[in-house]
């Protein structure tokens, strides 16, 4: 949702931009999931990749391309770019001793062996990291390890693998992270902490039978591990991409040109992999690649003071969330809660008040308020403007440098500002008095008013681009809201705004909302469940 937030901001600021993503299917857990039910893994996932792209449909979000790790453009990018690390002398292979679960006969991938982190202490900590401190681990490390599908302690064997030595890039590593200012301070503190402490070699083969072939000798019947498959698909999503549109030639300039910016938008979870990880991985390679311009990494979004969890049913689920309500409330009220600053605990009844209070009693209420008052005057209302919009156009000024810095909650908070700027400006001038009184007074009133409303609209396109067509449609103005570029016309208003009849932008949520949740949720969660594909219906 961030992401594409700040690719259509990009675009109203009349950058280019590409923005992609895709379904990451590979790994030993899909492999297991498919075969509880019964089915091929590329079955499972391709169902799965076509219901996500239904929901991020619902949702608004609207990719250059949402693409798959099992496309065959990035097959054949990920088996091309480990060759060349090989040849460059980055990969080499090595026996390792990991851990095996007689039980159920496998070498257990990192992700499904659990133990306490020798760091923290943490109990639930996994073979690859620990959620709580953020440290990368192997499973050895573990203490009091055991298997995560049936309990067991494992057995440690010894299996070869091929890795990948990503210490010989470290001094290169951190001059890029000390050099580039635009990181977040939590990123770059992190990632420098861990690049100083020296890089070991991680092993980019595991012992599964789904995901890309290994591309070295000797290596039949190993997988590339996930986090080194899935990382590389933002190139090859990026040549996917211009291949549909008959330009493949240019992606090398999308990712080595002069001034191409690369963004990132993560859980902090996943620093070290965009921040450490990625970038070695294309210094690696001896192409020119981009590195990382920013990576916006959130905190957590808790459900209701607990973290979400699949397992333990906490939380709700997109599809759900959508039974209950459109893509576009979704889409401000994740902005509003969005964990910039620290993490942020999602309650139902801070919703209540955000759908409520900010999008009908601020937002809607001033759109209403302005259209009705030029319905009442004739549905015509013309400048000059008053001395309101001087500072109208800070807060808009303020919502852009947000924008910009990809503060996207405190964008937000300018926006009801400007909203709530308008709010006091009517009750403060009372345009229903001047109507009576001074005609010309009551239209530069109202004409402001429009003014301000209209930047509104422009500055609700990233988040809410469907209001804000609605928006821009009753303001009388032409053409679409989400094409008007905010460096030209942000502040260029009309000499007059011809308004059409306003029909409500929002819809209250009722006052017995909070009393019915419970029903109200297991009702959106029966309707979810009907549409989805019938073996991920549990």
């Amino acid at each position: 949702m961030s992401a594409d937030i700040y690719a259509r901001y990009l675009r109203l600021r009349g950058h280019e931009v590409i923005f992609v993503t895709g379904s990451d299917e590979h790994g030993t857990p899909i492999e297991l999931e498919a075969r509880k039910k019964g089915l091929e893994p590329k079955e499972l996932t391709s169902a799965v990749h076509r219901r996500d792209l239904e929901l991020f449909t619902e949702l608004g979000v609207e990719f250059s391309l949402y693409s798959r790790t099992e496309s065959e453009v990035h097959k054949e990018f990920v088996k091309a770019f480990m060759s060349r690390l090989m040849e460059r002398g980055y990969v080499f292979e090595q026996d390792e001793v990991l851990p095996y679960c007689e039980k159920d006969k496998m070498f257990l991938p990192d992700r499904f062996v659990e133990g306490k982190c020798p760091n923290c202490g943490y109990d639930r900590a996994r073979g690859d990291q620990c959620d709580r401190c953020g440290k990368l681990l192997h499973p050895s490390e573990l203490l009091e390890p055991r298997c995560a599908l049936c309990g067991s302690r494992p057995l440690f064997k010894l299996t070869r693998h091929w890795y990948i030595d990503l210490g010989r890039e470290r001094e290169r590593l951190l001059k890029w992270l000390e050099s580039n200012l635009e990181l977040q301070d939590n990123v770059r503190e992190y990632s420098l902490n861990w690049v100083t402490q020296g890089l070991k070699a991680r092993s980019v083969t595991r012992d599964t039978s789904w995901g890309i072939e290994a591309p070295f000798a000797g290596a039949k019947g190993k997988t590339i591990y996930v986090w080194f498959d899935a990382l590389l698909g933002y190139v090859s999503a990026t040549i996917e991409y211009l291949r549909s549109q008959g330009r493949e030639e240019e992606w090398k300039s999308w990712w080595m040109g002069e001034g191409v910016r690369t963004v990132y938008f993560i859980g902090k979870d996943n620093i070290p992999f965009h921040s450490i990880i990625f970038p070695a991985m294309l210094l690696a390679s001896g192409e020119p690649y981009v590195l990382p311009w920013r990576i916006s990494a959130t905190e957590y979004l808790l459900y209701e003071g607990s973290h979400f969890s699949k397992s333990r049913r906490v939380g709700i689920w997109v599809d759900e969330a959508l039974e209950l309500l459109p893509g576009e409330y979704w889409r401000w009220i994740l902005t509003r809660l969005r964990p910039e600053g620290g993490d942020q605990n999602f309650t139902w009844s801070e919703l209540y008040r955000i759908v409520n209070s900010e999008l009908n009693d601020d937002i809607g209420n001033y759109v209403n308020r302005t259209l009705s008052l030029i319905q009442r005057a004739g549905g015509v209302a013309r400048g000059p403007g008053e001395e309101v919009l001087e500072r109208a156009k800070e807060i808009a000024e303020r919502a852009v440098r947000e924008y910009d810095n990809i503060r996207l909650k405190a964008a937000s908070e300018q926006i009801l500002e400007l909203a709530r700027l308008g709010n006091r400006y009517l009750n403060e001038r009372e345009p229903w008095h001047l109507l009576k009184s001074n005609r010309e007074e009551a239209s530069r009133v109202l004409w402001s008013a429009a003014s301000i409303a209209k930047m509104m609209a422009h500055l609700l396109a990233a988040v809410m681009p469907k209001t804000a067509e609605r928006l821009w449609s009753m303001l009388g103005l032409g053409g679409q809201v989400s094409k008007a570029l905010w460096d030209s016309e942000l502040y260029n208003f009309p000499e007059e705004y011809r308004v059409s009849r306003p029909e409500p932008l929002f819809t209250k949520l009722p006052p017995d909302f909070l009393e019915r949740l419970d029903e109200i949720i297991e009702e959106a969660r029966r309707r979810a469940r009907e549409k989805r594909p019938p073996f991920v219906r549990d």
